[in-house]
């Protein structure tokens, strides 16, 4: 018997195709990938195909472009650049560890094949699509975003900020003192300028230790940036500050020349088009309340 190890997800409104991996399809197991299922619309042609395969890891042949040190505590990620113009990327859950997958990316970023050596396989599977899905989306205006998001009034809001910043706990507070709030993802939502103008937010696969998982999304209606204070006070950003704060939390990779200039356009569009902040704060309700009326009611 075949078996149809083939589907179609779709996430901030791009599609893609997933398949292979033998007798069992690895995303059917995994509940953050469930939400996404989709199907392709009428002339519609997926973002990029990726073909899981399972086995051992050959030897990086590549030379090396960028290697991540975020420290002890984070993954690592080496990326490599074949003589056929191919990109490879290898990560390690922890630095040190062995590594649990390679993704080889065609030059456009079209066509993938993911090698999985049956160590750490949601991981490396998670790992290996987050990335596939930065490199393939940056030139349809997407930018996946390290922050956690919330929805009040139809409209989302995002918060910035380094890891242990308090993104989680400020969304918490809002979700407790702000009625009507409710979470839309908690660590890599996708901010996206589409392609009437419009910044939507949406959620993702991917949302940290919180099981947040949802095909949804709205108009984007602020970005916060987060600093741990010992008072509350908020400030409107504009400009290069706008900018920078964005960037900031956008994940991109700098060796890729190919697509800085998409990133760029993308950052300079959306500084424009949503309201961007700087919050000052203590991990309380006046904290909730000061970010809402400022960034709602202005």
């Amino acid at each position: 018997m075949i078996m149809d190890n083939s589907r179609i997800y779709r996430v901030a409104d791009l599609p893609f195709r997933v398949s292979g991996g033998g007798e069992t399809f690895l995303p059917d197991s995994l509940i953050n990938m469930k939400p996404f299922v989709s199907g392709l619309r009428p002339e519609e042609e997926p973002l990029f195909s990726l073909d899981l395969v399972h086995g051992p890891l050959p030897v990086p042949s590549g030379s090396l472009l960028y290697r991540t040190d975020d420290g002890p505590l984070f993954p690592e990620i080496s990326l490599y650049r074949n003589a056929d113009g191919s990109i490879a990327s290898r990560t390690s859950p922890l630095p040190g560890r062995p590594e649990a997958m390679e993704l080889t990316m065609s030059p456009d970023f079209g066509k993938a094949r993911l090698i999985l050596p049956g160590k750490d396989d949601a991981f490396a599977f998670n790992n290996a699509l987050m990335l596939l899905f930065t490199f393939a989306s940056a030139k349809m205006g997407a930018l996946e975003m390290h922050s956690s998001v919330v929805v009040n009034g139809g409209k989302g809001f995002l918060f910035l900020g380094k890891s242990g910043t308090g993104k989680s706990t400020h969304s918490g507070l809002w979700l407790k003192h702000i009625p009507g709030t409710w979470l839309l993802n908690d660590d890599n939502p996708v901010l996206r300028l589409m392609p009437d103008g419009e910044v939507r937010v949406f959620g993702s696969p991917w949302s940290g230790k919180t099981p947040c998982y949802k095909a949804l999304s709205a108009p984007a209606g602020a970005v916060v940036r987060l600093s741990q204070a010992p008072y509350n006070k908020i400030e409107r950003l504009t400009g290069v500050r706008a900018y920078a704060s964005l960037m900031a939390s956008a994940s991109s990779f700098r060796p890729f020349s190919e697509l800085a200039d998409h990133w760029h356009n993308t950052l300079e569009a959306m500084t424009g088009a949503v309201p961007c902040y700087h919050l000052e704060c203590l991990p309380d309700e006046e904290a909730a309340h000061l970010c809402y009326n400022t960034v709602v009611n202005g």
